[in-house]
C-alpha cells in the first residue's frame, strides 16, 4: 500500500502495517515518541493495522491531537485506580479537555472523595504506569457490550450504548479495566508517567440537573517530570493571580445568590476599570466611523429563529418567555437586532459600508457547575460591531478590524497568534450556500496573507453563518486564550433578507462582519486581571495615586494637591487619617494603587511631592510640574 507523508513523500509498506510500523521507519526515536497516527483523517491507534492506501500523520506530545490521545488514555488509567479503590464504582464518561482530562464516577452509596482523597488515587495511578498494561482495542457487537455492562450493572454505559445502535462499538482494556471507548490511546500505561489529580466537583449526569450529580475528578498529566513541575508552578501562581480573589480584595466585583449564579454586579472600582476600557475602544471606533447603538435585553422569539440562533444554539439559550400570546427570548446575540437597525430603511451603495457598534448584554444558560467567576457567567457584555459593506469594501474592511483588534491586544501587551476557523465537511451544521461559504473563506485567507499573520486553519471551528478570524492571546505566565473575532458572513444578509442600491440602480445583499476585539467584557476583564495580577497599567487603575500626608500639618497641601489631580481627570485617593505613614503606604501597596505621594515638611516647603511606585518602591523626590509629565506620559487617549 502507498503511505503519503505530511511533506508529500510517498512510500509502500506492506499492507495491514502499523503506525507504529511506520514510525519505526523513520526513527527508533521517533517510535518511542510516538503517541497515535492519524490515517485519512481519522485518528489511529499506533497498534490498529492499515488496509489501504493512506494519508498519515505520526503524532507525538508536540501536536495537539498527541496531547489529547495521552490526556483521555490518562482519564482510562485514573478510572482503572479508582476501580481498584472503590469497587463497585460505576463510569460516566471520561474525555480529554483543553488542558488534561476528567472522569463523571458514581460512587459506591456512603462513600465521598474530596480533594484529601487524590493523592491516594494518584498514587495507584502510578503503580499502574510501573505495570505498562497495553491498551488493547476490540470491536465488539452491540448486543454483547450490552450484555458486558448489564453484568457490571452499570446504567450509564448501558445508556450511552442506547444511542449507539447503528454505530461501530470498541472497547479498550488495560490491565483490568475495560471501557466504551471510541479511542484512541497510547501503547501502553508506562507512557503515562507523570499524572496530577486537581480537583473534584459535581457534575449531573448528561448535564440535566434533574439527573443524579456524580462526582467529577480533573486531572492532568505529562510524559516528562519537568512537565510536571513547570505545570505545578504556573499552576500555583494562577492561584495567586485568580481573578476571583483579586476582584474581592480590590473590591471590583461580587456574585450575590440573591441576584443569582453567573450574574456579576461590577462595583464602583471595577465599574471604572470596565468603563475606561469601554471608552478607549469607543474612542478608537468614533475614529474609524463606527456609530454606536443600543438595543433591548429581550426580543421576539422569531428574530432568532430567522438568524438560526435558535433552535442552533437553543441548549445554551434561556427558556422563552410568553407575553401577551408572543414568545419573547432574553438576547443571546446582538447581531440580530443590528440586522434591523439596517433593515429600517433603504440603503444606496453610497451609503455603506454602515459600521454599528454596541456594548450589548446578552445571556446564556450554563449549567451552574461550569460557572466560574467572570470567565463563565450567564450573563455578560460583547463589544459588538456589525460592518454592512459591497464585496468590493470587504477586504479593506476586514484590515481595518483586524488592526483594532490588533492594537487592542498590543495596547495590554498579550502576544498574538491567530487562526483561521473554517468549515469541516459536515453539512448539517452550517447554514447558507457552499459557494458563498468558500468565497468568504478565500477572502479571510487572501487578507491574512496579505497582513502577514502568522496563522493556521481550524477545520470545524466556523461559527454555523460563516468562517471566523480567530485571536489566541498568550498571558503573563504563558496561558492562552480565545478572544478578539472577526467574522465574515453572506448567511444573514440571506436570511433578513438585506439590501442596498447599487450603482447599476439593482438591488444586492451586502456582506456583513461581525467584530469583537474584547470579546465579552467579563472574560476579557477575569484574563485582564490575571494577565496584570491586580496591577493594573496607571491608565486603567480604579484608582490611579494615592496622596499620603506625613501629619496633620500637611493636610492643606494634600486638599491643594487632590483638587489640582482631580482636576486634571485623575482618580485620587487622599488618606487624611490620623495613622504612621508607614502604615499609610502599607495599605496604599496592598491595594495596588500605582504611585502614592508621600508629603512631609519638606515637600510642602519646596512645592514638591516624595514618590513611591507600586512594586518598586521610592523614586524620589519631584516638582510638581515633573510629576504631571510622568502622569500624562501613563495615559492613553
Amino acid at each position: 500500500m502507498n503511505i503519503i507523508f505530511p511533506d508529500g513523500t510517498v512510500k509502500e509498506f506492506p499492507l495491514h502495517s502499523t503506525g507504529k510500523d511506520i514510525a519505526l521507519s523513520i526513527s527508533e526515536g521517533l517510535a518511542r515518541n510516538a503517541l497515535g497516527i492519524i490515517v485519512n483523517d481519522v485518528p489511529y491507534d499506533l497498534s490498529r493495522t492499515i488496509d489501504r492506501d493512506a494519508a498519515i500523520r505520526i503524532l507525538t506530545w508536540n501536536d495537539d491531537e498527541g496531547k489529547q490521545i495521552f490526556w483521555h488514555s490518562t482519564a482510562h488509567l485514573m478510572a482503572e485506580a479508582l476501580e481498584a479503590l472503590y469497587p463497585g464504582v460505576k463510569f460516566g464518561i471520561g474525555p480529554s479537555i483543553e488542558a488534561g482530562f476528567y472522569y463523571d464516577v458514581d460512587l459506591p452509596e456512603g462513600i465521598k472523595i474530596s480533594v484529601e482523597d487524590l493523592p491516594a488515587i494518584e498514587q495507584k495511578m502510578k503503580e499502574l504506569v510501573k505495570a505498562d498494561s497495553m491498551f488493547m482495542r476490540r470491536e465488539i457487537t452491540w448486543e454483547d457490550a450490552m450484555a458486558f455492562f448489564k453484568e457490571k450493572g452499570d446504567e450509564y454505559k448501558l445508556e450511552l450504548l442506547e444511542g449507539l445502535k447503528e454505530s461501530e462499538i470498541t472497547f479498550y482494556t488495560q490491565g483490568n479495566f475495560t471501557d466504551l471507548c471510541r479511542g484512541t490511546h497510547v501503547p501502553s500505561t508506562g507512557a503515562l508517567k507523570y499524572p496530577k489529580l486537581l480537583s473534584v466537583a459535581g457534575a449531573y449526569w448528561r448535564g440535566d440537573s434533574s439527573r443524579k450529580q456524580l462526582t467529577r475528578i480533573y486531572g492532568i498529566a505529562f510524559p516528562k517530570k519537568d512537565q510536571l513541575e513547570e505545570f505545578i508552578t504556573l499552576r500555583e501562581e494562577a492561584e495567586k493571580r485568580d481573578h476571583r480573589r483579586i476582584g474581592k480584595e480590590l473590591e471590583l466585583f461580587m456574585i450575590s445568590p440573591m441576584i443569582g449564579g453567573g450574574l456579576p454586579i461590577w462595583l464602583p472600582n471595577g465599574t471604572i476599570v470596565r468603563r475606561t476600557l469601554e471608552n478607549f475602544l469607543r474612542n478608537e471606533q468614533v475614529k474609524r466611523g463606527y456609530q454606536e447603538v443600543i438595543t433591548p435585553h429581550i426580543g421576539n422569539l422569531q428574530l432568532y429563529r430567522t438568524s438560526g440562533h435558535y433552535p442552533y444554539y437553543a441548549d445554551s439559550q434561556f427558556a422563552p418567555i410568553t407575553v401577551d400570546d408572543e414568545e419573547y427570548l432574553l438576547k443571546p446575540m446582538n447581531c440580530p437586532h443590528h440586522h434591523q437597525i439596517y433593515a429600517s430603511k433603504p440603503r444606496s451603495y453610497r451609503d455603506l459600508p454602515v459600521r454599528l457598534a454596541e456594548f450589548g448584554t446578552v445571556y446564556r444558560y450554563e449549567q451552574s457547575g461550569e460557572l466560574n467567576g467572570l470567565s463563565r457567567v450567564r450573563g455578560f457584555t460583547q463589544d459588538d460591531a456589525h460592518i454592512y459593506c459591497t464585496d468590493d469594501q470587504l477586504r479593506n474592511e476586514i484590515k481595518q478590524v483586524i488592526e483594532i483588534t490588533q492594537k487592542v491586544f498590543s495596547t495590554f501587551g498579550m502576544d498574538v497568534s491567530t487562526r483561521l476557523s473554517f468549515r469541516d465537511d459536515n453539512a448539517d451544521k452550517y447554514g447558507g450556500d457552499l459557494s458563498l461559504w468558500e468565497r468568504a473563506q478565500k477572502e479571510i485567507q487572501d487578507v491574512a496573507d496579505e497582513m502577514g499573520l502568522e496563522y493556521y486553519i481550524g477545520l470545524g471551528e466556523a461559527a454555523f453563518y460563516g468562517p471566523k478570524i480567530d485571536f489566541i492571546v498568550r498571558d503573563a505566565i504563558g496561558r492562552k486564550w480565545q478572544l478578539g473575532t472577526v467574522q465574515v458572513d453572506y448567511v444573514m444578509p440571506e436570511r433578513f433578507q438585506l439590501e442596498y442600491t447599487g450603482a447599476d440602480n439593482a438591488k444586492h445583499r451586502p456582506v456583513i462582519i461581525h467584530r469583537a476585539p474584547f470579546g465579552s467584557m467579563e472574560r476579557f476583564l477575569s484574563i485582564l486581571i490575571e494577565h496584570y495580577a491586580g496591577n493594573f497599567p496607571f491608565w486603567i487603575a480604579p484608582i490611579q495615586l494615592s496622596i499620603l500626608p506625613i501629619s496633620e500639618e500637611q493636610h492643606e497641601y494634600a486638599r491643594e494637591l487632590t483638587v489640582m489631580f482631580e482636576s486634571m481627570g485623575y482618580r485620587v485617593k487622599t488618606d487624611l487619617r490620623n495613622e504612621k505613614i508607614s502604615r499609610k503606604v502599607a495599605e496604599s501597596e496592598q491595594k495596588k494603587i500605582p504611585y502614592a505621594i508621600v508629603i512631609g515638611k519638606r515637600e510642602q516647603e519646596m512645592r514638591q511631592v516624595s514618590v513611591r511606585e507600586h512594586g518598586v518602591g521610592n523614586i524620589g523626590s519631584k516638582s510638581l510640574e515633573e510629576i504631571q509629565q510622568v502622569f500624562a506620559s501613563l495615559m492613553i487617549d
